[in-house]
């Protein structure tokens, strides 16, 4: 057997460097690069066989680690998980930093590469800096907070385990059934041993992706639930996007007259103008969708996860005789809501299950009259909305008009938490696939500058624009450093309303007043933050960075900005004043949180109340 020696480290970049996957006969790449931020846990073994290395491999220097890691998920999102990023960090809090985009990564099924530092394996010295003592478990470190939110994870205590680790690693990441967060622990000694590796894992390995077809019976099953209802409904979630099956979806939905709603992760996978496009659906969801949820019979669920936001607590669905088939790789999904579980890619599976329906000659109950009624009262409420103007200010819903008005179809918008992902969700007119990219399985504050750029490093040929509120975007910013590093432009678009508003809002439909959510200064009289709103001049704060920045109060100020951005060639940062609580509200939606059953105020006591009662209206599977 011939062999090569090489330290661990640079053993992983070469075996790396070799990974390929294939899908429908399309051979691609799988490894990018490495994101990387150096400590003494990864400089001396991870960062000398970056440095030396001889491979394809691109290495970007990060700014922040969650900041990356996030850049990396939206990457491999936005190229449908057919290519990835690994991120190498520090051991201790460089590590740590990695865990909450770790998590989001892996609520999403996005496969992103971990790769942080680690206590010494030799334990010599001892503690080593940034070292995690347990006193009562010796082998534990910060390493081992990546259990829980990882879909696989390991420590490599001598180089020979590289061997297992890694194809273990790849074959996780490679699944989309299974995919999410692949954490390898590298102890920083490790990462500098030899070892002599045999010379076929350095062969190139081609990980194959094939569709997997939906079994006979199961497709028969769903096929006669469906035949048997008169008002089924379609949720459009992710994995129409990640198996490229938006074609199928449409012709499955024209085949037998069935409105087509979409969840924040599935949005853009149907044009909006299409006579069967319902809308966003839930929490966030159209008047339409959620109208036609309470009506549906049956729903079918494709690659969907079913969140609350998508089932609006178990309470969408009002049909006391609904059923749900869900077509889904990953099992655990696809026995949601107590479903028929119909395991198969997207794609395969719409195809199979038409086949089926068109010969049985089936059709909805629905009629032209009332699919274009509904449809066309939520498009009038929609340009309502985009055209509302308010006496005090500018509002947040004319300002998504404007942008939606401007900026080209073709345009990829980022977004993660705060209230406009709901507008987004509800208003955004897409038409073309890929161009809405929303984390929202975790809503994880922050995502969004790092998002866009990992967006933009995808798909340099489009617009990219990051949709982020003034808290989020003080929460984690810093990857724009290195979008202007790696000189990949996108745009942010930041929505200043002083504070945390989205929450605010929260707080007050539930009988609170308000505390604790705008960014007021603490005010002597109350001793709470009731004084001014903090007056921060993000476009001044941009410009210190080095990006291009505008200002805009108002919808002409606002559509010449987004002009002037286009032109400019670095990330650009557009400053626009909205007014707090001019987002859009719910549509004949509901979500579940805890409202105090013992308060002083009535307010609450209220809200409690009238949260018993639609708890009990919910349905409990």
């Amino acid at each position: 057997m011939t062999t090569i020696r090489l330290t661990m480290a640079q053993a992983l970049l070469r075996f790396l460097d070799q990974q390929y996957i294939s899908l429908d006969g399309e051979e691609t790449k799988f490894v990018e690069g490495v994101f990387g931020i150096f400590g003494h846990g990864n400089v001396t073994g991870m960062g000398e066989a970056l440095e030396r290395s001889a491979g394809s491999l691109t290495f970007i220097q990060g700014k922040n680690e969650q900041g990356m890691v996030h850049t990396a998920a939206a990457f491999a999102k936005q190229r449908n998980r057919k290519q990835i990023y690994a991120c190498t960090t520090s051991i201790g809090p460089g590590a740590l930093n990695m865990v909450t985009a770790a998590a989001t990564a892996t609520v999403n099924r996005i496969p992103v590469l971990l790769l942080p530092g680690d206590n010494f394996a030799s334990r010599q010295p001892d503690p080593v800096l940034q070292q995690l003592e347990v006193s009562s478990d010796y082998t534990l470190s910060a390493t081992d907070s990546f259990k829980a939110v990882s879909r696989y994870w390991d420590r490599i205590v001598r180089p020979e385990q590289l061997i297992t680790a890694a194809l273990q690693a790849m074959r996780v990441l490679t699944d989309p059934a299974e995919t999410g967060a692949v954490t390898l622990a590298l102890p920083q000694d490790v990462q500098a041993e030899a070892y002599d590796y045999p010379e076929s894992f350095f062969a190139k390995r081609v990980h194959y992706v094939d569709r997997r077809e939906p079994a006979a019976d199961a497709v028969a099953r769903a096929a006669e639930r469906i035949a048997a209802s008169k008002h089924p409904l379609i949720v459009a979630g992710g994995g129409v996007l990640y198996s490229s099956a938006t074609s199928e979806l449409q012709a499955f939905a024209e085949a037998f007259g069935i409105p087509v709603t979409e969840t924040q992760a599935g949005k853009s996978a149907f044009d909006w103008r299409h006579p069967l496009y319902a809308g966003a659906i839930g929490v966030t969801g159209a008047l339409a969708a959620n109208q036609w949820a309470k009506q549906a019979d049956l729903v079918i669920g494709v690659g969907t996860r079913y969140s609350d936001f998508t089932t609006a607590s178990k309470s969408a669905y009002a049909n006391p005789d609904v059923q749900f088939i869900n077509i889904n790789l990953n099992g655990a999904d696809a026995a949601k809501l107590g479903g028929e579980a119909v395991i198969a890619d997207a794609r395969t599976g719409l195809q199979a299950l038409q086949s089926a329906l068109q010969a049985a000659n089936y059709k909805s109950s629905y009629t032209n009259a009332e699919l274009a009624q509904r449809k066309a009262a939520w498009d009038a409420e929609v340009d309502r909305l985009y055209k509302e103007e308010h006496e005090d200010g500018f509002s947040q819903t004319r300002a998504l008009g404007v942008i939606n008005e401007t900026i080209d179809s073709s345009s990829v918008v980022v977004g993660a938490a705060g209230s406009l992902p709901g507008d987004l969700h509800r208003l955004w007119r897409s038409t073309e696939p890929k161009t809405y990219h929303m984390e929202y399985g975790f809503s994880c504050m922050g995502y969004e500058v790092s998002g866009a750029f990992g967006a933009a490093l995808a798909e340099p040929q489009r617009e990219v624009y990051a949709m982020v509120g003034d808290g989020s975007y003080l929460m984690l910013h810093s990857e724009l450093v290195t979008s202007l590093q790696e000189q990949r432009k996108f745009t942010i678009l930041l929505f200043d309303n002083h504070g945390f508003q989205c929450i605010h809002n929260l707080q007050r439909e539930h009988g609170s007043d308000g505390f604790g959510n705008e960014f007021r200064y603490r005010e002597a009289s109350t001793g709470r933050y009731t004084g001014q709103p903090l007056p921060i001049d993000f476009a001044a704060h941009a410009r210190s960075l080095g990006a291009s920045a505008y200002k805009a109060t108002n919808a002409e100020e606002l559509r010449e900005a987004l002009l002037q951005a286009k032109q400019e060639e670095r990330t650009t940062l557009i400053e626009i004043s909205v007014l707090p609580g001019t987002n859009s509200g719910g549509y004949e939606s509901w979500w579940h949180v805890g409202v105090p059953a013992v308060s002083e105020s009535d307010k609450v006591l209220k809200a409690h109340e009238a949260m018993q009662t639609k708890l009990s209206k919910a349905k409990q599977l």
